[in-house]
């Protein structure tokens, strides 16, 4: 895959946006992996939701450049996703369905080229099939892109954004028009000091319809190679925090808490993860 291209369009804004969402969670999540000696990976995971507890096992498989991923959960849904690297050259297959659910099938190819990227996917293989179309031109620096999904069905398009990003060494940001147009979410994010263990992040959205606006501030600190720190709050009151601290290379201990000045009691979760 080309490394000089813009990647792909729903890459625009991500690291801002994992700054101010990524495992926040008021949850309790448990996750613990193993490998069999056939070279499957084995991931179980139990996570308790208010008063509900569930759980699901996974199974991933890599072949060269082939992954084959089963996932089976306490509701009794089997989910498999398919993935090939350079079936042709620069180019991505995806394909991924549900047992006895079909109409939750989709099949996706990327392709990754120096100066831009472009998906096609085709989702919900039923009566009314939905064809998913993105793009992105420029370079790592600068690139633009947009995306539409259109229902073969109806003949109308479902959706269609377009944004900018732009990244350099300390800095990153992103415009993106959303809801066919009617809201818009501009983000910046600003790495602090020259060993970059500081983040600080803002996101501004507006919806035009309703004259709706969300300001979100957060930052992220590592405290050491393994402890991170992350916090935010926006405009509504919604305050998170977290704490991350790694256990080994790949194992970690997540403990978040929210407070919503609405609802005016805090809430708390646990997130631990082993991997081998």
């Amino acid at each position: 895959m080309s490394k000089k291209g813009p990647g792909l369009f729903s890459d625009f804004g991500k690291n801002a946006k994992d700054i101010l969402t990524k495992d926040y969670s008021h949850n309790q999540k448990f996750t613990i992996a193993s490998r069999a000696d056939a070279g499957i990976d084995l991931t179980s995971t139990l996570m308790r939701k208010g008063g509900l507890s569930t759980g699901g096992v996974a199974a991933k498989y890599k072949y060269k450049k082939t992954i084959l991923g089963v996932r089976f959960n306490t509701q009794s849904n089997i989910s498999t996703t398919l993935t090939i690297s350079d079936v042709l050259p620069s180019t991505k297959a995806i394909a991924s369905w549900k047992l006895l659910d079909y109409s939750s099938s989709k099949i996706e190819i990327q392709y990754f080229y120096e100066h831009a990227c472009f998906t096609t996917a085709v989702g919900s293989l039923s009566k009314s099939p939905a064809l998913d179309i993105s793009a992105a031109i420029g370079t790592p620096h600068v690139a633009f892109g947009t995306e539409a999904s259109y229902s073969l069905a109806s003949g109308n398009f479902t959706k269609y954004n377009a944004g900018v990003s732009l990244k350099k060494p300390n800095f990153s940001a992103s415009v993106i028009l959303t809801d066919k147009g009617d809201a818009v979410r501009a983000s910046f994010l600003h790495h602090i000091g020259q060993q970059k263990r500081g983040t600080a992040v803002g996101e501004i959205a507006r919806k035009f319809s309703t004259n709706e606006n969300t300001s979100t501030v957060g930052c992220s600190y590592s405290v050491n190679p393994q402890t991170v720190v992350k916090a935010k709050l926006n405009n509504h009151g919604n305050l998170g925090a977290l704490v991350q601290h790694k256990l080994k290379s790949k194992s970690f201990l997540i403990l978040c808490g929210n407070f919503d000045t609405m609802e005016k009691i805090p809430k708390f979760g646990v997130m631990l993860s082993l991997m081998p």
